[in-house]
C-alpha cells in the first residue's frame, strides 16, 4: 500500500472512529466512550482503535471536536451566508430547531453538549474546558446577530445582547430536555413562540 493510500485510510478510520464516538457520546455521555466499545462496534481490534487517540481522554476531545464540525454543518453553514441581524439569527435559530428535532443519523440521543455540560459541569480538566469553549463559541454567534440587529433598528436600542444570547442558549438546552426526555412533540413550536417573545413576531 502507498504512503498516500495509507494515510488516506487511517484518515477515514479515525472519521468512522469519531462518527461512532459522537452518537454513542449523545446517548450514553462522554464516559461511555470506551476502546472495547468502539472496537467491537466498529469491528476493530482495541489496539487499532487506541493507536488513533492514545487514551480515552483524546478520545472524548475528539468526539467534541467532530460534533462541532457538524453542528457547524448542519446549522451555521446553511445560514452564514445570509445578511447578518435579525435575518440570519431568526434562519439560525430555525435550523438549530430543526437539528434537534430531526437530526437523529448522527445524534441519536439529541445533542451532545447538552449531554457533555451535564456530565463535566462539575468537573475540571481539559474534557469540562472543551465543552465551556464550545457553548460559549456557539453562544458568541448569537451574540454577534444580536449586536448587529440592534445597530440596525431590528430590535430596540435598550436591547442586551448578552443577557439575550443567555436566554436564548437556555431555551435551545430546554428544547434539546423536552424532546429527548418528555418526547414533547409541541416543544418545537413552544420553542417559535418564546423566540418570537424574544425577538419579535
Amino acid at each position: 500500500m502507498s504512503p498516500r493510500r495509507s494515510a488516506v485510510e487511517s484518515r477515514r478510520t479515525r472519521e468512522k472512529i469519531i462518527e461512532r464516538s459522537v452518537a454513542i457520546g449523545s446517548v450514553e455521555g462522554l464516559e461511555g466512550l470506551t476502546i472495547g466499545r468502539l472496537a467491537t462496534d466498529l469491528g476493530m481490534s482495541k489496539a487499532g482503535v487506541l493507536g488513533h487517540f492514545g487514551s480515552k481522554q483524546a478520545l472524548q476531545l475528539a468526539a467534541l471536536h467532530g460534533a462541532s464540525d457538524l453542528f457547524t454543518r448542519l446549522v451555521w453553514e446553511p445560514v452564514a451566508e445570509l445578511r447578518p441581524g435579525l435575518r440570519r439569527l431568526r434562519a439560525f435559530c430555525e435550523e438549530w430547531i430543526r437539528y434537534l428535532e430531526h437530526e437523529r443519523t448522527v445524534f441519536p440521543g439529541g445533542c451532545l453538549f447538552a449531554t457533555a455540560s451535564v456530565e463535566f459541569d462539575a468537573r475540571g480538566g481539559p474534557v469540562h474546558d472543551a465543552v465551556a469553549r464550545y457553548l460559549l463559541r456557539g453562544r458568541r454567534l448569537l451574540v454577534q446577530d444580536l449586536r448587529v440587529a440592534v445597530r440596525q433598528g431590528e430590535l430596540p436600542p435598550e436591547t442586551d445582547p448578552e443577557q439575550l444570547a443567555f436566554e436564548m442558549q437556555g431555551l435551545y438546552m430546554a428544547l434539546n430536555q423536552e424532546l429527548q426526555l418528555f418526547a414533547h412533540a409541541l416543544a418545537p413550536a413552544r420553542t417559535r413562540r418564546a423566540l418570537d417573545r424574544m425577538l419579535g413576531s
